[in-house]
């Protein structure tokens, strides 16, 4: 029995060829390339990805994890990510994680940075989305004298410059 294009068989989709093509989900399966594999291009998964051989190419993935004997040539973006192994390029991902066996030559950008000793990295370090900074709010005054159990204000003294001793 054959299969038409518009029937949903082996050889169709089930949808005229006019239609959008569906959005893909993750399998909930990680994408694995073995310690035997290298790959010379970009990859790109909206899962979970192991890498445990060569990439010569920028990596973007949901949750990357980078085996203590692989290597990854090129740019790597993900949600969370640890390196096992040795990466060649700037690294971008909200948490990153750095085992002992870890080697970066790059910068690496994150909002989490967790470093195992015995880690190397030849980069900077740059936290994204870096939290404003919060003042503390003035003792509330009445008069010019601090209502009882309010703190004093903290200010930043500059460098160099005098602290002010209090009035006597």
């Amino acid at each position: 029995m054959k299969s038409s294009p518009t029937d949903g068989g082996p050889g169709g989709a089930g949808a005229s060829s006019s239609a959008a093509p569906a959005k893909r989900q993750a399998s909930g399966v990680p994408s694995i390339v073995s310690a035997d594999l290298r790959i010379e291009g970009n990859l790109h998964s909206i899962g979970d990805v192991q890498i445990d051989g060569i990439v010569n190419g920028d990596i973007a993935s949901k949750t990357l994890t980078i085996g203590e004997g692989a290597e990854v040539h090129g740019a790597i973006e993900a949600e969370s990510l640890r390196i096992c192994g040795t990466v060649e390029g700037e690294v971008t991902a909200k948490t990153v994680i750095l085992t002992k066996t870890a080697r970066v030559y790059g910068d690496v950008l994150h909002e989490s940075l967790s470093v195992e000793a015995g880690a190397l990295i030849h980069g900077f370090c740059k936290r994204l989305d870096a939290p404003q900074k919060r003042s503390l709010p003035s003792p509330a005054l009445s008069n010019g004298v601090a209502e009882p159990g309010a703190r004093p204000a903290l200010t930043d003294v500059p460098s160099g410059a005098p602290a002010s001793s209090p009035a006597e």
